[in-house]
């Protein structure tokens, strides 16, 4: 996995100023905007994502969709809609792991060679930061493991203390 971890990248500061081919979003099921990550990326996309996103009708929890970035220096968003946290007893891990799985196979597929995680299920959700971080490093680890595209991956991160946790799971794969 040594090779795999030269490939993650962490980032703190705001995914939607991010010059990569994708940024994804933690969207809700309705995919027509709402708080947090979700609102930022509207917000800058501008007002011709959420009418494509109208048009999508849609997406459940695990699964992805594609737009076009729109305003974004990004080429496109991929809209993820991530799990509640419950306590972990209601699948909530292989949730977020097909997240994150969907999201990598939707950029490939688009040819996208970067692509720009949030901390997806970890705002209002509640998903806990650290079990979150292990899921979505562990299952880009291993996707990057078997596949060439994406060339980098970044987990763009709110704050310093989530950047830490996602830098310390790097380094764990990166021994491995």
């Amino acid at each position: 996995m040594s090779g795999v971890s030269d490939r993650i990248r962490v980032h703190t500061g705001d995914i939607t100023r991010l010059k990569v081919d994708a940024i994804v979003n933690a969207a809700n099921s309705s995919l027509l905007g709402g708080g947090g990550v979700d609102g930022a990326i509207h917000r800058a996309a501008g007002p011709e994502l959420v009418a494509e996103c109208r048009t999508l009708n849609g997406c459940r929890t695990g699964d992805a969709k594609l737009t076009k970035g729109y305003r974004l220096p990004a080429r496109y968003v991929i809209h993820t809609v991530g799990p509640v946290w419950h306590g972990g007893g209601e699948s909530e891990a292989e949730l977020l792991a097909s997240c994150y799985r969907r999201s990598l196979e939707i950029a490939t597929g688009k040819d996208c060679r970067t692509i720009a995680f949030p901390a997806i299920s970890t705002g209002i959700y509640g998903y806990p930061k650290d079990q979150a971080t292990e899921v979505a490093v562990g299952t880009v680890a291993v996707f990057l493991g078997e596949n060439a595209i994406p060339e980098t991956v970044t987990f763009c991160c709110f704050d310093d203390l989530t950047a830490r946790l996602y830098s310390s799971a790097i380094a764990a794969i990166g021994g491995a």
